[in-house]
């Protein structure tokens, strides 16, 4: 029979090995998590640029055009753009009246807020967002009835 002392050796030995597997697996973990961190940090990026320069360039080119000239789906294209969030800065200036208070400008005329299907959205529509983009027919034909 073996002594406690053999017994705590084994346990410990036995012990030691699988911590030390223990520690390299939460390391490889965790580097593994920052790398993937920075990674979609730099996607969220791109995706952020793709959505200004698709907002920049929708008065020379429709996005129907940039799906046939770059081989992408009109759908990612729509993504990219509904997705871009306005910068910040850009706040509207408020006029002051004759007695120097001032006041909020008076709102543009109502526009429609129903999506052309086929179309690039002009400064009238709104872009699809991504659940109208996931399933375009039935969303059109809901806003339309």
């Amino acid at each position: 029979m073996t002594t406690p002392e053999e017994i705590r050796r084994r346990v410990e030995t036995a012990d030691t090995a699988r911590s030390t597997r223990r520690a390299a697996a939460a390391q490889r973990v965790g580097e593994l998590a920052r790398r993937r961190a920075a990674v979609v940090d730099q996607l969220d990026q791109v995706e952020r640029e793709l959505g200004d320069v698709l907002a920049d360039a929708q008065d020379v080119i429709d996005l129907d055009e940039l799906a046939e000239f770059t081989d992408l789906k009109v759908a990612d294209l729509t993504g990219w753009l509904a997705g871009r969030k306005p910068t910040r800065g850009r706040r509207r200036k408020f006029s002051t009246t004759a007695a120097g208070t001032p006041h909020e400008p008076t709102p543009g005329p109502a526009t429609s807020r129903t999506p052309a299907t086929g179309r690039t959205p002009t400064a009238r529509e709104p872009a699809l967002t991504t659940a109208e983009v996931s399933d375009p027919p039935a969303r059109v034909a809901d806003q339309v009835r």
